[in-house]
């Protein structure tokens, strides 16, 4: 019986060992999988829709460190984002009112972006011509381009002119995405957005977004019938269609999460 009783506790104590280096090891690595995460504590703080630090009631958080900077991406120089009246224009077509806003302000500096290859050709050759010392243009993806180029706090205005107005997919309009914050981050204390549709819907629910989720003071009104700032403006207007835009602003003392980390 005294042998047994070794035995068993020689046993236990063998057991124990073994479950004692196991629990270790799963210690090792599971820590090691969460330093492995790259900014881990950052993202859990900065995704926490409970976060009253805010000025906004967004819950979805735009991942700006997951965006790749766009093919052949050239920042523009560092003074350029020092001049006072700095505007952006995203998805600007042909150029039509990148050129006419350039040249009835020529204190502001605009950039103009646009996606696809054809339009911008047109536009490209049309800020050419024109010879606008204040008119940028850009051929990227402007969501890339906006987080690898734009520095926070830096613009005056921002047009978005009659964007798609995705019908099968609302999560991709401009004040649905998570994208909207980081670019509310880019725009100065006091700085406008303007976004313009032909489509009642896309406003009415932009107006409630701009509202009740972005907190922004924002005006809704009808396009005038003989505004002519881009080709699918005056081909709605010569249609008979209304036309409507929203005017945001961004309030002083407006916090987003993007104001500290990028």
């Amino acid at each position: 019986m005294p042998n047994l009783a070794i035995f068993l506790i020689f046993d236990i104590f063998n057991i124990l060992t073994l479950l004692l280096k196991f629990i270790k090891a799963t210690d090792k690595k599971v820590l090691s999988k969460v330093l492995s995460k790259k900014n881990y504590l950052k993202r859990v703080f900065m995704k926490n829709p409970l976060d009253r630090s805010i000025s906004h009631h967004a819950k979805r958080y735009f991942q700006a460190d997951k965006i790749q900077p766009p093919r052949d991406f050239q920042p523009l120089p560092a003074d350029f984002w020092q001049n006072n009246n700095l505007g952006l224009e995203i998805g600007a077509g042909k150029g039509k009112h990148a050129l006419q806003f350039a040249n009835q302000n020529p204190d502001f500096h605009l950039v103009a972006i646009e996606r696809t290859k054809q339009k911008f050709g047109v536009m490209q050759k049309a800020a050419k011509l024109a010879n606008l010392a204040n008119l940028h243009v850009v051929h990227a993806d402007a969501i890339a381009w906006v987080v690898h180029a734009v520095p926070k706090n830096s613009l005056s205005k921002i047009f978005i002119l009659y964007p798609n107005p995705e019908p099968h997919n609302p999560n991709q309009r401009w004040l649905n995405m998570p994208f909207f914050e980081f670019l509310l981050s880019r725009l100065k204390v006091g700085g406008e957005l303007i976004l313009a549709t032909n489509i009642e819907d896309y406003a009415n629910q932009s107006f409630d977004a701009a509202l009740n989720i972005w907190q922004l003071p924002v005006q809704k009104t009808v396009v005038p019938k003989d505004s002519q700032r881009t080709h699918f403006e005056i081909k709605y207007l010569a249609r008979g269609e209304r036309c409507w835009q929203l005017a945001m602003v961004k309030p002083k003392k407006y916090v987003t999460r993007f104001d500290k980390n990028f």
